[in-house]
Protein backbone atom coordinates (compact mmCIF):
# COMPACT_ATOMS: atom_id res chain seq x y z
CA UNK A 1 0.00 0.00 0.00
CA UNK A 2 1.10 3.40 -0.57
CA UNK A 3 -0.55 6.88 -0.48
CA UNK A 4 -0.92 10.00 -2.25
CA UNK A 5 -1.22 12.73 -0.32
CA UNK A 6 -2.43 16.67 -1.62
CA UNK A 7 -4.07 19.79 -0.12
CA UNK A 8 -6.95 19.80 -2.56
CA UNK A 9 -8.38 16.30 -4.00
CA UNK A 10 -11.57 15.92 -5.58
CA UNK A 11 -13.54 13.87 -3.76
CA UNK A 12 -17.62 13.20 -3.58
CA UNK A 13 -18.41 16.14 -5.42
CA UNK A 14 -15.55 18.72 -3.36
CA UNK A 15 -12.35 19.95 -2.90
CA UNK A 16 -10.50 18.69 0.80
CA UNK A 17 -7.01 17.84 1.70
CA UNK A 18 -7.06 13.69 1.68
CA UNK A 19 -4.69 10.79 1.46
CA UNK A 20 -6.02 8.39 -1.27
CA UNK A 21 -4.62 4.88 -0.26
CA UNK A 22 -3.63 2.95 -3.00
CA UNK A 23 -3.21 -1.02 -2.92
CA UNK A 24 -2.55 -2.71 -6.33
CA UNK A 25 -4.71 -0.89 -9.08
CA UNK A 26 -7.36 0.31 -6.71
CA UNK A 27 -8.46 3.05 -4.50
CA UNK A 28 -7.96 1.13 -1.49
CA UNK A 29 -9.40 4.33 0.95
CA UNK A 30 -9.84 7.59 1.33
CA UNK A 31 -8.34 9.36 4.30
CA UNK A 32 -7.83 12.43 6.38
CA UNK A 33 -4.15 13.83 5.24
CA UNK A 34 -2.87 13.01 9.24
CA UNK A 35 -4.53 9.58 8.95
CA UNK A 36 -1.96 7.02 6.59
CA UNK A 37 -1.10 4.40 8.73
CA UNK A 38 2.37 4.31 9.76
CA UNK A 39 5.01 2.17 7.51
CA UNK A 40 2.53 3.36 3.92
CA UNK A 41 5.18 5.29 1.96
CA UNK A 42 3.72 9.17 1.02
CA UNK A 43 3.88 11.01 -1.78
CA UNK A 44 3.17 14.99 -0.82
CA UNK A 45 1.64 16.30 -3.98
CA UNK A 46 1.31 19.66 -2.07
CA UNK A 47 -1.29 22.11 -3.17
CA UNK A 48 -1.38 20.62 -6.43
CA UNK A 49 -5.11 19.13 -7.42
CA UNK A 50 -5.65 15.38 -7.32
CA UNK A 51 -8.94 14.15 -9.04
CA UNK A 52 -9.45 11.14 -11.37
CA UNK A 53 -8.13 10.60 -14.41
CA UNK A 54 -9.96 12.22 -17.31
CA UNK A 55 -12.01 9.80 -19.43
CA UNK A 56 -12.47 10.60 -22.98
CA UNK A 57 -14.72 9.09 -24.74
CA UNK A 58 -14.38 10.56 -28.22
CA UNK A 59 -10.91 9.92 -29.69
CA UNK A 60 -10.06 8.99 -33.03
CA UNK A 61 -6.88 6.79 -33.04
CA UNK A 62 -6.98 5.65 -36.59
CA UNK A 63 -5.23 2.98 -35.96
CA UNK A 64 -4.98 -0.14 -38.41
CA UNK A 65 -5.08 1.09 -41.49
CA UNK A 66 -4.11 4.89 -41.20
CA UNK A 67 -1.67 4.72 -38.56
CA UNK A 68 0.59 7.45 -40.02
CA UNK A 69 -2.23 9.96 -39.08
CA UNK A 70 -1.83 8.54 -35.71
CA UNK A 71 -1.49 5.55 -33.47
CA UNK A 72 -2.16 3.59 -30.60
CA UNK A 73 1.43 4.89 -28.91
CA UNK A 74 1.37 8.16 -29.68
CA UNK A 75 -2.32 8.88 -28.95
CA UNK A 76 -2.15 7.31 -25.70
CA UNK A 77 1.18 9.21 -24.61
CA UNK A 78 -0.64 12.29 -25.65
CA UNK A 79 -3.55 11.19 -23.41
CA UNK A 80 -1.68 10.70 -20.49
CA UNK A 81 0.62 13.60 -20.97
CA UNK A 82 -3.17 15.84 -20.57
CA UNK A 83 -4.03 13.93 -17.58
CA UNK A 84 -6.08 11.28 -19.71
CA UNK A 85 -6.43 7.89 -18.30
CA UNK A 86 -8.95 6.46 -20.70
CA UNK A 87 -9.88 6.59 -23.96
CA UNK A 88 -12.63 5.29 -26.19
CA UNK A 89 -11.95 4.52 -29.67
CA UNK A 90 -14.08 6.15 -32.33
CA UNK A 91 -14.69 3.07 -35.30
CA UNK A 92 -13.66 5.31 -38.10
CA UNK A 93 -11.13 6.20 -39.51
CA UNK A 94 -9.34 3.05 -39.03
CA UNK A 95 -8.93 0.21 -41.67
CA UNK A 96 -11.32 -1.73 -41.08
CA UNK A 97 -13.79 0.44 -39.83
CA UNK A 98 -15.41 -1.14 -36.78
CA UNK A 99 -18.69 -2.17 -37.74
CA UNK A 100 -18.68 -5.76 -37.33
CA UNK A 101 -17.01 -8.37 -34.52
CA UNK A 102 -14.23 -9.79 -37.07
CA UNK A 103 -13.05 -5.58 -37.46
CA UNK A 104 -12.86 -5.07 -33.47
CA UNK A 105 -11.05 -8.08 -33.23
CA UNK A 106 -8.76 -6.64 -35.50
CA UNK A 107 -8.50 -3.26 -33.85
CA UNK A 108 -7.82 -4.80 -31.03
CA UNK A 109 -4.82 -6.67 -31.84
CA UNK A 110 -3.48 -3.74 -33.16
CA UNK A 111 -3.40 -2.05 -29.65
CA UNK A 112 -1.49 -4.90 -27.80
CA UNK A 113 1.63 -3.32 -26.20
CA UNK A 114 0.82 -0.19 -27.44
CA UNK A 115 -1.32 1.56 -25.28
CA UNK A 116 -0.15 3.67 -22.16
CA UNK A 117 -3.72 4.88 -20.98
CA UNK A 118 -7.08 2.15 -20.94
CA UNK A 119 -8.70 1.89 -23.93
CA UNK A 120 -12.74 1.12 -25.00
CA UNK A 121 -14.12 0.49 -28.37
CA UNK A 122 -17.17 2.38 -30.28
CA UNK A 123 -18.90 -0.21 -32.69
CA UNK A 124 -20.05 1.34 -36.21
CA UNK A 125 -23.63 1.83 -37.69
CA UNK A 126 -23.75 1.26 -41.21
CA UNK A 127 -26.54 0.68 -43.71
CA UNK A 128 -26.71 -2.86 -43.91
CA UNK A 129 -25.30 -4.29 -40.46
CA UNK A 130 -28.30 -4.13 -37.84
CA UNK A 131 -27.61 -7.54 -37.20
CA UNK A 132 -24.26 -7.24 -36.30
CA UNK A 133 -24.83 -4.91 -33.82
CA UNK A 134 -26.26 -7.28 -30.68
CA UNK A 135 -22.60 -9.16 -31.85
CA UNK A 136 -20.42 -6.32 -31.67
CA UNK A 137 -21.91 -5.40 -27.90
CA UNK A 138 -21.53 -9.00 -26.61
CA UNK A 139 -17.75 -9.11 -28.06
CA UNK A 140 -16.99 -5.75 -25.95
CA UNK A 141 -18.52 -2.28 -28.26
CA UNK A 142 -19.26 -0.23 -25.76
CA UNK A 143 -22.11 1.13 -27.89
CA UNK A 144 -22.32 2.35 -31.56
CA UNK A 145 -21.81 5.46 -33.99
CA UNK A 146 -23.70 6.24 -36.99
CA UNK A 147 -23.05 9.49 -39.29
CA UNK A 148 -26.66 10.91 -41.18
CA UNK A 149 -23.79 12.65 -43.41
CA UNK A 150 -21.15 11.60 -45.34
CA UNK A 151 -18.40 10.64 -42.38
CA UNK A 152 -15.76 11.81 -45.02
CA UNK A 153 -14.39 7.87 -45.71
CA UNK A 154 -16.74 6.31 -48.17
CA UNK A 155 -16.31 2.74 -46.12
CA UNK A 156 -18.54 4.52 -43.41
CA UNK A 157 -21.70 5.56 -45.24
CA UNK A 158 -24.24 7.62 -43.70
CA UNK A 159 -27.25 6.10 -42.24
CA UNK A 160 -30.75 7.02 -43.16
CA UNK A 161 -33.86 7.23 -40.77
CA UNK A 162 -35.02 3.84 -41.45
CA UNK A 163 -31.32 2.10 -41.20
CA UNK A 164 -31.23 3.99 -37.53
CA UNK A 165 -34.37 2.74 -36.88
CA UNK A 166 -33.45 -0.69 -37.50
CA UNK A 167 -30.05 -0.31 -35.92
CA UNK A 168 -31.70 1.46 -32.49
CA UNK A 169 -34.42 -1.79 -32.22
CA UNK A 170 -31.04 -3.86 -31.64
CA UNK A 171 -29.02 -1.72 -29.36
CA UNK A 172 -31.45 -1.14 -27.34
CA UNK A 173 -32.11 -4.52 -26.67
CA UNK A 174 -28.82 -4.82 -26.13
CA UNK A 175 -28.69 -2.44 -23.66
CA UNK A 176 -25.82 -0.07 -25.48
CA UNK A 177 -26.45 3.16 -26.86
CA UNK A 178 -26.41 4.85 -30.11
CA UNK A 179 -23.64 7.83 -30.61
CA UNK A 180 -24.69 10.53 -33.94
CA UNK A 181 -22.83 12.59 -35.86
CA UNK A 182 -26.00 14.98 -35.83
CA UNK A 183 -25.87 16.68 -39.30
CA UNK A 184 -28.17 16.65 -42.16
CA UNK A 185 -27.90 17.56 -45.36
CA UNK A 186 -30.20 20.49 -46.48
CA UNK A 187 -32.98 20.10 -49.08
CA UNK A 188 -32.23 22.41 -52.00
CA UNK A 189 -29.47 24.26 -50.32
CA UNK A 190 -26.89 26.25 -51.68
CA UNK A 191 -23.77 27.84 -49.65
CA UNK A 192 -22.92 31.23 -50.20
CA UNK A 193 -20.30 32.01 -52.52
CA UNK A 194 -16.90 32.45 -50.60
CA UNK A 195 -13.30 32.54 -51.47
CA UNK A 196 -12.47 28.96 -50.03
CA UNK A 197 -9.39 30.47 -47.82
CA UNK A 198 -11.78 32.31 -45.90
CA UNK A 199 -13.52 30.80 -43.01
CA UNK A 200 -16.46 32.08 -43.66
CA UNK A 201 -16.44 29.70 -46.54
CA UNK A 202 -16.58 26.73 -43.95
CA UNK A 203 -18.84 28.19 -42.15
CA UNK A 204 -21.25 28.93 -44.70
CA UNK A 205 -21.57 25.71 -45.83
CA UNK A 206 -22.42 23.52 -42.53
CA UNK A 207 -24.76 25.91 -40.99
CA UNK A 208 -26.47 25.08 -38.02
CA UNK A 209 -29.90 23.94 -39.10
CA UNK A 210 -28.25 20.74 -40.31
CA UNK A 211 -27.49 19.85 -36.73
CA UNK A 212 -30.89 20.91 -35.49
CA UNK A 213 -32.92 19.24 -37.85
CA UNK A 214 -30.45 16.00 -37.35
CA UNK A 215 -30.88 16.39 -33.35
CA UNK A 216 -34.90 16.84 -34.02
CA UNK A 217 -35.02 13.32 -35.94
CA UNK A 218 -32.60 11.93 -33.26
CA UNK A 219 -35.31 12.69 -30.48
CA UNK A 220 -38.38 11.48 -32.24
CA UNK A 221 -36.07 8.16 -32.87
CA UNK A 222 -35.46 8.26 -29.22
CA UNK A 223 -39.03 8.42 -28.09
CA UNK A 224 -39.87 6.14 -30.78
CA UNK A 225 -37.60 3.26 -30.26
CA UNK A 226 -36.46 3.92 -26.21
CA UNK A 227 -32.95 2.54 -27.27
CA UNK A 228 -30.19 5.70 -25.53
CA UNK A 229 -29.03 8.25 -28.11
CA UNK A 230 -26.04 10.65 -27.64
CA UNK A 231 -25.39 13.49 -29.58
CA UNK A 232 -21.70 13.90 -30.13
CA UNK A 233 -19.49 16.90 -30.55
CA UNK A 234 -22.48 19.04 -30.34
CA UNK A 235 -21.84 22.64 -31.60
CA UNK A 236 -24.93 24.12 -32.68
CA UNK A 237 -26.81 26.15 -29.30
CA UNK A 238 -29.94 26.58 -31.04
CA UNK A 239 -30.35 22.86 -30.45
CA UNK A 240 -30.33 23.36 -26.87
CA UNK A 241 -34.31 24.14 -26.00
CA UNK A 242 -34.88 20.48 -27.60
CA UNK A 243 -32.66 18.80 -25.96
CA UNK A 244 -33.54 20.07 -22.62
CA UNK A 245 -37.20 19.03 -23.76
CA UNK A 246 -36.37 15.85 -24.55
CA UNK A 247 -34.35 15.45 -20.90
CA UNK A 248 -37.49 17.24 -18.76
CA UNK A 249 -39.67 14.48 -21.07
CA UNK A 250 -37.81 11.59 -19.40
CA UNK A 251 -36.12 10.44 -22.66
CA UNK A 252 -32.78 8.81 -22.83
CA UNK A 253 -30.82 11.31 -24.71
CA UNK A 254 -27.08 12.72 -23.17
CA UNK A 255 -25.26 15.39 -25.40
CA UNK A 256 -21.50 16.08 -25.22
CA UNK A 257 -19.79 19.18 -26.41
CA UNK A 258 -15.81 19.41 -27.47
CA UNK A 259 -12.97 21.87 -26.16
CA UNK A 260 -12.95 23.84 -29.86
CA UNK A 261 -16.50 24.83 -29.49
CA UNK A 262 -16.13 25.71 -25.84
CA UNK A 263 -12.73 27.60 -26.39
CA UNK A 264 -12.36 28.88 -30.00
CA UNK A 265 -14.23 31.73 -31.93
CA UNK A 266 -14.94 31.69 -35.60
CA UNK A 267 -14.07 35.33 -35.66
CA UNK A 268 -10.86 34.59 -34.45
CA UNK A 269 -10.23 32.26 -37.39
CA UNK A 270 -7.69 33.61 -39.94
CA UNK A 271 -7.64 32.52 -44.01
CA UNK A 272 -6.25 29.37 -44.55
CA UNK A 273 -5.85 28.39 -41.03
CA UNK A 274 -7.18 24.99 -41.94
CA UNK A 275 -6.09 23.92 -38.64
CA UNK A 276 -9.59 24.68 -37.69
CA UNK A 277 -11.52 23.12 -39.65
CA UNK A 278 -13.90 20.47 -37.77
CA UNK A 279 -17.62 19.30 -38.86
CA UNK A 280 -20.02 20.50 -37.59
CA UNK A 281 -17.79 23.98 -37.29
CA UNK A 282 -16.60 26.10 -34.48
CA UNK A 283 -19.06 28.85 -34.71
CA UNK A 284 -19.66 32.55 -33.42
CA UNK A 285 -18.97 33.82 -30.15
CA UNK A 286 -22.60 34.03 -29.17
CA UNK A 287 -22.87 30.21 -30.04
CA UNK A 288 -20.25 29.48 -27.79
CA UNK A 289 -21.35 31.78 -24.77
CA UNK A 290 -24.37 29.71 -25.42
CA UNK A 291 -22.48 26.53 -25.27
CA UNK A 292 -21.29 27.61 -22.32
CA UNK A 293 -24.59 28.20 -20.31
CA UNK A 294 -25.95 24.77 -21.45
CA UNK A 295 -22.85 23.18 -20.45
CA UNK A 296 -23.43 25.35 -16.86
CA UNK A 297 -26.78 24.65 -16.45
CA UNK A 298 -26.54 20.63 -17.33
CA UNK A 299 -28.70 20.19 -20.51
CA UNK A 300 -24.71 19.64 -21.93
CA UNK A 301 -23.73 16.23 -19.89
CA UNK A 302 -20.01 16.35 -20.36
CA UNK A 303 -16.88 17.55 -22.41
CA UNK A 304 -14.65 15.42 -24.66
CA UNK A 305 -12.03 16.36 -27.56
CA UNK A 306 -12.88 14.78 -30.25
CA UNK A 307 -9.40 13.99 -31.38
CA UNK A 308 -9.45 13.55 -35.10
CA UNK A 309 -5.94 14.08 -36.80
CA UNK A 310 -4.47 13.56 -40.09
CA UNK A 311 -1.60 13.54 -41.81
CA UNK A 312 -0.79 17.52 -42.43
CA UNK A 313 -0.69 17.09 -46.28
CA UNK A 314 -4.25 16.67 -46.16
CA UNK A 315 -4.95 19.92 -44.02
CA UNK A 316 -2.49 21.61 -46.56
CA UNK A 317 -5.79 22.55 -48.41
CA UNK A 318 -8.51 25.60 -48.32
CA UNK A 319 -11.22 25.14 -46.26
CA UNK A 320 -13.10 23.23 -48.68
CA UNK A 321 -10.88 20.86 -49.68
CA UNK A 322 -9.06 20.38 -46.51
CA UNK A 323 -10.08 17.26 -44.16
CA UNK A 324 -11.89 18.40 -41.05
CA UNK A 325 -10.67 17.24 -37.57
CA UNK A 326 -8.92 19.34 -34.66
CA UNK A 327 -6.01 17.99 -32.78
CA UNK A 328 -5.71 18.51 -29.14
CA UNK A 329 -5.51 15.18 -27.21
CA UNK A 330 -3.25 16.44 -24.39
CA UNK A 331 -5.14 19.74 -24.20
CA UNK A 332 -8.66 19.16 -23.26
CA UNK A 333 -8.17 19.79 -19.35
CA UNK A 334 -5.97 22.85 -19.54
CA UNK A 335 -8.32 24.63 -22.56
CA UNK A 336 -11.56 23.87 -20.75
CA UNK A 337 -10.22 25.19 -17.84
CA UNK A 338 -8.49 27.88 -18.98
CA UNK A 339 -12.45 29.09 -20.01
CA UNK A 340 -14.32 27.29 -17.31
CA UNK A 341 -12.33 29.47 -14.40
CA UNK A 342 -13.40 32.70 -16.43
CA UNK A 343 -16.73 32.00 -15.78
CA UNK A 344 -17.16 30.67 -12.49
CA UNK A 345 -16.61 27.22 -12.57
CA UNK A 346 -15.19 25.18 -10.41
CA UNK A 347 -12.70 22.48 -10.13
CA UNK A 348 -15.07 20.12 -9.10
CA UNK A 349 -17.20 20.83 -12.00
CA UNK A 350 -14.32 20.27 -14.76
CA UNK A 351 -14.12 16.75 -12.45
CA UNK A 352 -17.48 16.01 -13.49
CA UNK A 353 -17.45 17.31 -16.94
CA UNK A 354 -14.42 15.66 -18.50
CA UNK A 355 -14.02 12.42 -15.59
CA UNK A 356 -17.14 11.29 -14.02
CA UNK A 357 -19.87 12.19 -16.46
CA UNK A 358 -18.22 10.65 -19.72
CA UNK A 359 -17.03 6.79 -17.84
CA UNK A 360 -20.59 6.94 -16.44
CA UNK A 361 -21.72 7.25 -19.76
CA UNK A 362 -19.48 4.63 -21.48
CA UNK A 363 -20.21 2.18 -18.65
CA UNK A 364 -16.85 2.00 -17.23
CA UNK A 365 -18.30 3.96 -13.92
CA UNK A 366 -17.63 1.04 -11.74
CA UNK A 367 -14.19 1.31 -12.63
CA UNK A 368 -13.10 4.64 -13.69
CA UNK A 369 -14.46 8.22 -13.06
CA UNK A 370 -14.07 9.05 -9.19
CA UNK A 371 -11.54 9.12 -6.91
CA UNK A 372 -13.53 6.14 -4.15
CA UNK A 373 -12.33 2.85 -2.69
CA UNK A 374 -13.01 0.29 -5.20
CA UNK A 375 -12.31 2.20 -8.17
CA UNK A 376 -9.51 2.17 -10.23
CA UNK A 377 -6.36 4.57 -9.05
CA UNK A 378 -6.76 6.46 -12.06
CA UNK A 379 -5.46 9.65 -11.46
CA UNK A 380 -4.08 13.10 -12.30
CA UNK A 381 -1.98 16.05 -10.48
CA UNK A 382 -2.43 19.48 -11.86
CA UNK A 383 -1.50 22.98 -10.99
CA UNK A 384 -4.72 25.29 -12.13
CA UNK A 385 -3.03 28.01 -11.54
CA UNK A 386 -0.19 27.35 -13.23
CA UNK A 387 -0.03 29.08 -17.10
CA UNK A 388 1.83 27.58 -20.27
CA UNK A 389 2.37 28.36 -23.57
CA UNK A 390 1.30 25.27 -25.98
CA UNK A 391 4.64 24.60 -28.20
CA UNK A 392 4.66 22.29 -30.93
CA UNK A 393 7.30 20.50 -29.81
CA UNK A 394 5.84 19.66 -26.74
CA UNK A 395 2.92 17.82 -28.24
CA UNK A 396 2.89 14.29 -27.86
CA UNK A 397 0.41 13.28 -30.75
CA UNK A 398 1.74 11.95 -34.08
CA UNK A 399 1.37 15.13 -36.24
CA UNK A 400 2.02 18.37 -34.56
CA UNK A 401 -1.14 20.50 -35.97
CA UNK A 402 -3.39 22.25 -33.54
CA UNK A 403 -5.52 25.26 -33.48
CA UNK A 404 -4.25 25.44 -30.14
CA UNK A 405 -0.22 25.93 -30.67
CA UNK A 406 1.13 29.01 -29.76
CA UNK A 407 -1.80 30.21 -27.03
CA UNK A 408 -1.69 30.76 -23.17
CA UNK A 409 -3.68 28.16 -21.24
CA UNK A 410 -3.96 27.70 -17.50
CA UNK A 411 -3.53 24.41 -15.71
CA UNK A 412 -0.31 22.08 -15.73
CA UNK A 413 -0.59 18.12 -15.44
CA UNK A 414 2.32 17.21 -13.63
CA UNK A 415 1.37 13.64 -12.94
CA UNK A 416 -1.29 10.94 -14.58
CA UNK A 417 -1.60 7.65 -12.43
CA UNK A 418 -2.82 4.49 -14.36
CA UNK A 419 -4.22 2.12 -12.10
CA UNK A 420 -2.03 2.85 -9.38
CA UNK A 421 1.62 3.20 -11.49
CA UNK A 422 2.86 6.51 -12.55
CA UNK A 423 2.43 6.65 -16.30
CA UNK A 424 6.08 6.42 -17.93
CA UNK A 425 7.71 5.13 -20.91
CA UNK A 426 6.53 1.48 -20.67
CA UNK A 427 2.97 1.04 -22.14
CA UNK A 428 0.61 -0.74 -19.28
CA UNK A 429 -3.00 0.13 -20.63
CA UNK A 430 -5.51 -2.35 -21.64
CA UNK A 431 -9.18 -2.78 -23.73
CA UNK A 432 -11.85 -2.34 -21.54
CA UNK A 433 -14.85 -4.75 -22.92
CA UNK A 434 -18.39 -4.45 -22.45
CA UNK A 435 -20.62 -2.23 -20.46
CA UNK A 436 -20.77 -4.32 -17.59
CA UNK A 437 -19.61 -3.52 -14.25
CA UNK A 438 -16.53 -5.67 -11.60
CA UNK A 439 -18.12 -6.89 -8.53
Amino acid sequence: MRALVSQRVVVDGEVRPAAVLIEGERVAEVRPPDAVPDGVPVEDLGAHVLMAGLVDTHVHVDEPGRTEWEGWRTASAAAAAGGVTTIVDMPLNSTPVTTSVEALEVKARSAEGALHVDVGFWGGVVPGNAADLAQLAREGALGAKAFLCHSGIDDFPASDEDTLRAAMRVMRDAGVPLLAHAELELPGFTPPAHDPRSYAAWLGARPREMEDRAIALLIRLCRETRCPVHVVHLSSASALPMIADAKSEGLPFTVETCPHYLCLRAEDVADGATEYKCAPPIREDANREALWRGLLDGVIDFVVTDHSPCVPQLKAKDFLEAWGGISSLSLGLSSVWTEASTRGARVVDVARWMSEAPARFAGLAGRKGRIAPGKHADLVAWDPEARFEVRADALRFRHKVSPYIGKTLSGVVHATWLRGARVGDAPRGAPLYHREEPS
